[in-house]
């Protein structure tokens, strides 16, 4: 799940990135906007799911997945959108377009 909160004078965006998965030990967001190097996410005990928060440039949309236990890739189910990879899946996509 995505969250996102805009800044009236600052050109960035907060993004919380949350996601669930029963089998789930370690969940590694991996996107362009940081070379695709997986990104440890915390584990939060209270709501039983893994969560990053990160500012981002504002009027931009990024590509990501989520890497599961170093071996699973998954996409956020409430992406704003999915792009198809060379992968032969598809790739998650934030915006930070307002609106």
């Amino acid at each position: 799940m995505l969250k996102k909160r805009f800044f009236k004078t600052k050109e960035e965006a907060e993004v919380t990135f949350e996601y669930m998965h029963p089998d789930a030990e370690a969940v590694a967001l991996v996107a362009e906007f940081n070379q695709w190097q997986p990104l440890t996410m915390q584990y939060s005990k209270k709501d039983q799911l893994f969560r990053t928060k990160l500012r981002l440039p504002k009027k931009n949309e990024f590509h990501f997945r989520y890497l599961v236990n170093e071996e699973q890739w998954d996409n956020d189910h409430q992406a704003d959108a999915y792009v198809a990879n060379d992968f032969g899946t598809d790739n998650s996509v934030v915006s930070t377009y307002l609106g």
